[in-house]
């Protein structure tokens, strides 16, 4: 999946092995860690498939007396998991990804005061990483924002904010994420901002998930399926089961990319874009065609050019940055997709007592300043970054 720095990748024969966020550190999974997947559920729920091998089973639910009340539990905002508990079905991924330790500091560019508002009457501009259904860390990020309230609601006014996509797989309440960014799109428009996302390469998995299970795709190994893929990538089996049309309508009519304020805004660091038009307006309606096609295979094909990773890392990233600006616009792009950690090199391993998760502080600036990556790793105990733009320079 991996796309050399302003190169188109080489056409080769893929396997499912293609589709599968890449350990790229090469950590192997302890034995521990190693249990058998659970069975699967009768026919016509292709939401309760077994977790991938490597996974880690829930914890056990705590014994409860018979006939013993059920708990109070408070309202939450989105539909999140209450206290510690985890939705049945939930499978933690995160030994699936390398683990960078505490100590090893990532130096990222932050921001460390609020930005103009533009004088054109518009609010400020807000952009959020990848959130890979970590409800409970979204919330916390836009609380300390100013963008939602106590009781996470709409709370910034004619501010504007963009999700770079990837809503679910991974983490424990992908739907309650989709659910928060309705209604927050709702709440900003009444309050005379908004709350927009893009499509990124998770909506697209589950979307096809859903819309064709198991029905193979011309994968050039021809044993490729959108389950299969939505499961090596995190797939939630209580994402699938509370999807409904409505969310699905909503992910399929999400732009791919948008130019906000001198700001090139979109999921993945690829140019693959340009596949799919010479115009911002030219892309979203590509591919939202294709969604509306319902082709199987036109939408694996389009699935799989958006998880291609890392167009603007290495030698040649800043040129590769250069035609996308140049063909749709912008001085900048601002991406999720690749975490921070992968692009900088500074991945650890999972030797040693301490194994937590990455220091993140803010968005990577990288390409000579002409990209932004905004996904800080939330996966690997990270961060979920919630930034205004513009940065500091």
């Amino acid at each position: 999946m991996t796309q050399g720095a302003g190169q188109e990748p080489v056409v080769r024969t893929a396997t499912l092995r293609d589709f599968r966020v890449p350990p790229y550190a090469q950590t192997p999974v302890p034995p521990q860690a190693q249990v058998a997947p659970p069975s699967t559920v009768p026919p016509r729920a292709p939401e309760a498939h077994p977790s991938p091998p490597g996974a880690l089973a829930p914890p056990p639910a705590a014994s409860v007396p018979p006939h013993a009340p059920a708990p109070h539990r408070p309202p939450h905002p989105g539909n999140a998991v209450v206290g510690d508990e985890q939705p049945e079905g939930y499978t933690p991924t995160e030994r699936d990804l390398p683990v960078i330790r505490r100590g090893d500091t990532v130096q990222v560019q932050t921001v460390s005061e609020p930005r103009p508002v533009p004088d054109d009457g518009r609010g400020p501009l807000f952009v959020v990483g990848d959130v890979h259904g970590y409800l409970d860390e979204l919330l916390a990020a836009l609380g300390e924002q100013g963008l939602i309230d106590a009781d996470g609601n709409w709370a910034a006014g004619n501010a504007r904010l963009w999700f770079l996509g990837d809503f679910t797989d991974r983490g424990p309440d992908g739907i309650g994420v989709i659910d928060l960014v309705m209604r927050l799109s709702a709440e900003a428009a009444a309050a005379g901002g908004y709350c927009k996302a893009l499509m990124g390469n998770h909506e697209l998995l589950l979307i096809g998930a859903k819309r064709f299970a198991d029905t193979p795709v011309n994968s050039g190994a021809g044993t490729a399926t959108f389950q299969a893929a939505w499961l090596l990538n995190g797939g939630q089996k209580t994402d699938m089961e509370r999807l409904q049309d409505v969310h699905l309508q909503w992910m399929s009519r999400l732009d791919a990319v948008v130019e906000e304020d001198g700001h090139l805004l979109m999921h993945s660091d690829t140019t693959a874009y340009l596949d799919y038009g010479s115009t911002i307006e030219d892309v979203n309606d590509t591919i939202t065609a294709i969604l509306t096609r319902n082709d199987a295979d036109e939408c694996w094909d389009l699935f799989r050019k958006l998880t291609k990773r890392f167009a603007f890392r290495d030698e040649g990233g800043s040129q590769a940055v250069r035609e996308l600006l140049t063909t749709y616009g912008g001085q900048r792009v601002v991406h999720g997709h690749s975490p921070i950690p992968y692009l900088l090199g500074e991945v650890g391993t999972e030797e040693g007592e301490d194994s937590s998760g990455p220091v993140i502080n803010g968005p990577h600036v990288y390409a000579d300043g002409l990209a932004i990556a905004m996904d800080g790793g939330v996966t690997m105990a990270g961060k979920l970054l919630v930034v205004q733009l513009p940065l500091h320079d």
